[in-house]
Formats: structure tokens, C-alpha cells, sequence
């Protein structure tokens, strides 16, 4: 069990220690989204959604009549704190004239906004791998969390005292030191990782489905859609009848709505052909209303108002415990604290990846040692992708946020160029630790990205009017949170630099020289 522990953590440890970092950021999508945007105030909830909702209709009926479809996303929680709709354009228009708009819930003002990545695009990242093909980095995760669940299950089997390890920790022990921390980071979290690695399979599920599905329904693309649509049927589909009509009052199917519901509140509405016959109106509940990842939805006849059909959240016990896996995977339900939680559970998944990638190396540097010999290639290998791993990554997310930052608000493609820039920030990482000793690259980067994240809240100062004293002042707190939190990734990278520095070359596992 213990080679397959250490040979499968090495080989797959560099990409979950990208999907968990990634991952855990998704835990912040949202203040991140806001962070990025500074332009947004800060949020406030309204305690009728009506006039809200009549406002983004009017926007859309002046700015997107002839769209194929509106989405109306209402500001109720911590994972929608803004007024937001999009539109997408009839077929055959061109793909500028599809859209999204910030709004101002009392006058329905458009909020100018700066076109970002924003959080949203850090999470996906970790299963969508972004450069690749989504079925491609699919698979590559899918596989990487199914060796992760192999990880767990031999590394309790290998530790027979595991438990009794939560307790130990020997500082400056070399070897024992890095096996302590990765043991400690491992007990602490273990549920968590069950848990999270687990449901990460059910999440990727429909990428393995097709080798399930083809001998049920037949290979090939319309067969593996039947299969989706026995799944996941589709809430009365239509066509546009091609002929104008004004939609019904907005205010009818609210009222029918929360009649049925009661205190459930509405969370999306979507428009199907708008201002023609055959339009309809998806009135959506709130995913993020409990752990189970499913809500009630109700279809209306856009222009008479009738109740066409709806959907209960609960369907069938398989299905809702795939929804429960997503819920809790996702974790868009949680609270401030149960997110605290959270984000802690995934810094310290991270933190377990990591111990292990460096112990793998330090017991084999200190192998090579003991028998005078040169390190071989592949040692030399691992220890400098390690560096450029471990600590390159979350330089490339600070110069993530700094790009945003820095690049002009009005350049096209601009959400594009801040994710080049991740990655054109992480490649020079990689350079720079193919280029310098271990020892020395692990003080280095770590010193860079202590400088990177401790100076955003001076960058966020000085180019924008949200700046950590009058984020304070106007209590807004996302905005405050979001730089304090920086300083303190900051204080903790200066920290590592300051350790690999000080510690005695024979014990740091850090590297040669």
C-alpha cells in the first residue's frame, strides 16, 4: 500500500494541488467576482423583489426585444448580491449582440462594469483545466480524483497511527517534520477529503457515463442526448411561433408563484422567446436554499400566464443524492462560518498535497546523501517542478488580480488577457525554477509572492476608489475582507521565505544548493 500511496501522489500531486487551490478560491467566487469589479456598490437586499424585477424587465424589453432568450438573476444572498441580466441573441445574429448588464435595482440604471474573469473563472478552472478541451480536461481531473479517493483510503491504511499523529509534530526534524505536517493536514481534514473527493467523482460523473450509457442506448451523440433528456427532461420546450405578442404582467406570475411557494423566494426567472406566441417563463427557486443542489421551478405561458408545468426539487432518491453530492461539493449553501470551514478544509488539502510532493523529495535527497552520490535526474526534476508548482501557482493568481488592475478597462478580450496573463506569469515561474537551485528558488518565489499579494491593497488604492480605509469607513466589508486577506497571504508567504532561509541546508528538504 505504501508505494502505491507514494508513486500515485507524485504522479497526479501537481495537478490536484492546481484543482484544490483553484477550488478553494471557488469558495470566494463571489467576493473575488466583486473585488475585480470595484465599480459595483456594495450589496443590499431589497424586501420585494417586484419592483426589481419590473425594472430589469423594462431594460431588456428597451435594450434585447428580439433576443431568443432573457435571464434575470435577483439579488437575494451572498451568491447573487447584485441585479444582473443577460440576453442571447436570435440565431444567426452575431455573438456581440448577446449580453449581460449590472443594474440598479431602484431606477434600473445600468452599473458599468469592467469586463473580468472574476472568481468564476478561477473556479472553473479546477475541472476545466482551461486550455483544453473541456471533455479532455474532464477526463484528466475525473482521473486525478479517482487516484485522489486511492490516495486517501491507502494513506489510512499506511499510517496505522493515525490518529496518534494528529497529536505530533517534531519541528526542524527534517524527513519526520514534512511526514508530521502531511500526516497533521491529512487527520485534520480527512472528512472533508472523503467527502470533496468523492462528490468531485458524482460532479464528473456524465464524463465517464458514455462507456455506461452506449450499451443501453446505443453509441453516438443523439443517443447519450436521449439518455440526458430520460435524465433531466426538458420543462416545456417551444419554438417561436414567429409571431409578436406582448408578454403577460410580470406581476400575475409572481403573485401564482408565491402562492405556491410561500416564503421559498424566486431566484431566476428566464425568458424563452420573449414578445412572441409561443413564449415561456421559467420562475426558478434557490439552489443555494439548503445542502440538496435542487430547487422548484414552475413554467408559465409567457403571453396568457397559464401554469404550463413544474418541477419539485425532490424527484427520485438517486437523484437526489447526486444532488446532495453536488450541494455539498459546491457548498453554495453555506453560511460565513460552515464557509470558513470551507475554504480552511481546502487550504489544508492543498497543504497535504503539497507536504507530500516535498517529502517524496526529501527522502530520496537525503537517500542520495547518505550514499555521497549525485541526485539523479529525476529527483532534480521533481524538486524544481515542486518550486514551480507549489509556490509558482499562487504567484500566477496574484498576477491574476494584478491584472486586473492594470490592464485598461476598455481593451478587448479583456477577461482573456487576465488569464494569460495567470498562466504567462506561471510559465516564468516554471523557467525560473528550471534555471536556479531548489533552495534558492523556493526563498525567491516565496519572497515574490509575498511582495505580489502584500502590495494588491496598495494597488487596489491607487486605482480605484475602493481602497482598504474607505472600504472601512463605507463598511464594506467584501471589499476590506478581500485586502486584509491579501496582507495575511502576503505575511504567510514572507514567513516560508523566511524559513527556507534560516533552516539548516540538511534538514530544510528544500533542495540542493
Amino acid at each position: 500500500m505504501a508505494w502505491l500511496h507514494t508513486w500515485l501522489g507524485l504522479l497526479f500531486g501537481w495537478v490536484l494541488y492546481f484543482v484544490f487551490v483553484t477550488g478553494t478560491a471557488g469558495y470566494l467566487d463571489t467576493e473575488i467576482d466583486r473585488w475585480m469589479r470595484p465599480e459595483l456598490p456594495v450589496a443590499r437586499h431589497a424586501s420585494s423583489q417586484a419592483p426589481a424585477i419590473l425594472q430589469a424587465q423594462r431594460y431588456l424589453q428597451a435594450h434585447a426585444a428580439h433576443a431568443r432568450r432573457w435571464t434575470l438573476t435577483l439579488p437575494i444572498d451572498r451568491n447573487e448580491p447584485h441585479l444582473r441580466v443577460s440576453w442571447q441573441a436570435a440565431r444567426g445574429a452575431p455573438p456581440d449582440a448577446s449580453g449581460t448588464a449590472y443594474l440598479d435595482p431602484a431606477s434600473g440604471r445600468p452599473i458599468a462594469t469592467r469586463d473580468t474573469g472574476g472568481g468564476q473563472t478561477l473556479y472553473q478552472m479546477h475541472w476545466r483545466l482551461h486550455y483544453l478541451p473541456p471533455l479532455a480536461s474532464e477526463w484528466i481531473v475525473g482521473i486525478a480524483t479517482l487516484v485522489m479517493l486511492v490516495a486517501l483510503v491507502t494513506g489510512i491504511v499506511v499510517h496505522k497511527k493515525i490518529f496518534a499523529d494528529f497529536f505530533t509534530f517534531r519541528r526542524g526534524k527534517g524527513q519526520r517534520s514534512w511526514l508530521d505536517a502531511h500526516n497533521l493536514a491529512s487527520v485534520v481534514t480527512l472528512p472533508f477529503q472523503l467527502m470533496i473527493t468523492y462528490s468531485g467523482l458524482v460532479f464528473l460523473m456524465f464524463s465517464f457515463m458514455p462507456l455506461v450509457v452506449a450499451p443501453w442506448y446505443g453509441p453516438g451523440e443523439a443517443q447519450h442526448e436521449a439518455f440526458l433528456n430520460e435524465v433531466f427532461p426538458p420543462l416545456a420546450p417551444s419554438r417561436s411561433a414567429g409571431q409578436p405578442a406582448p408578454l403577460v404582467s410580470l406581476e400575475r406570475v409572481l403573485h401564482d408563484a408565491q402562492e405556491r411557494w410561500g416564503a421559498k423566494q424566486v431566484a431566476t426567472l428566464t425568458f424563452e422567446n420573449p414578445n412572441d406566441a409561443n413564449a415561456r417563463i421559467h420562475v426558478v427557486g434557490n439552489f443555494a436554499a439548503g445542502p440538496l443542489r435542487a430547487t422548484d421551478i414552475l413554467v408559465y405561458d409567457g403571453v396568457s400566464g397559464e401554469l404550463l408545468t413544474e418541477r419539485a426539487a425532490w424527484q427520485s432518491g438517486p437523484k437526489a443524492f447526486r444532488d446532495l453530492m453536488l450541494g455539498l461539493h459546491e457548498g453554495i449553501f453555506a453560511a460565513a462560518t460552515l464557509r470558513a470551514l470551507y475554504v480552511l478544509s481546502g487550504l489544508l488539502g492543498a497543504v497535504m498535497i503539497a507536504t507530500g510532493l516535498v517529502l517524496w523529495s526529501v527522502k530520496r535527497r537525503q537517500r542520495a546523501e547518505r550514499h555521497r552520490g549525485a541526485p539523479h535526474i529525476g529527483l532534480r526534476l521533481v524538486e524544481r517542478l515542486n518550486v514551480a508548482v507549489v509556490i509558482g501557482l499562487p504567484v500566477a493568481i496574484g498576477a491574476y488580480f494584478w491584472a486586473n488592475r492594470l490592464l485598461p478597462v476598455d481593451i478587448a478580450h479583456r477577461a482573456q488577457w487576465e488569464v494569460h496573463t495567470l498562466f504567462g506569469a506561471w510559465l516564468l515561474m516554471f523557467l525560473f525554477a528550471g534555471v536556479r537551485p531548489p533552495r534558492c528558488a523556493w526563498k525567491e518565489q516565496a519572497l515574490l509572492a509575498a511582495v505580489v499579494f502584500g502590495l494588491l491593497p496598495v494597488l487596489n488604492a491607487m486605482t480605484s476608489s475602493r481602497g482598504l480605509a474607505h472600504s472601512l469607513a463605507d463598511h464594506d466589508m467584501v471589499m476590506a475582507g478581500f485586502d486584509i486577506a491579501m496582507l495575511a497571504i502576503g505575511a504567510t508567504f514572507a514567513g516560508i521565505a523566511r524559513a527556507t532561509a534560516y533552516a539548516p541546508a540538511a534538514v530544510d528538504g528544500y533542495g540542493g544548493t
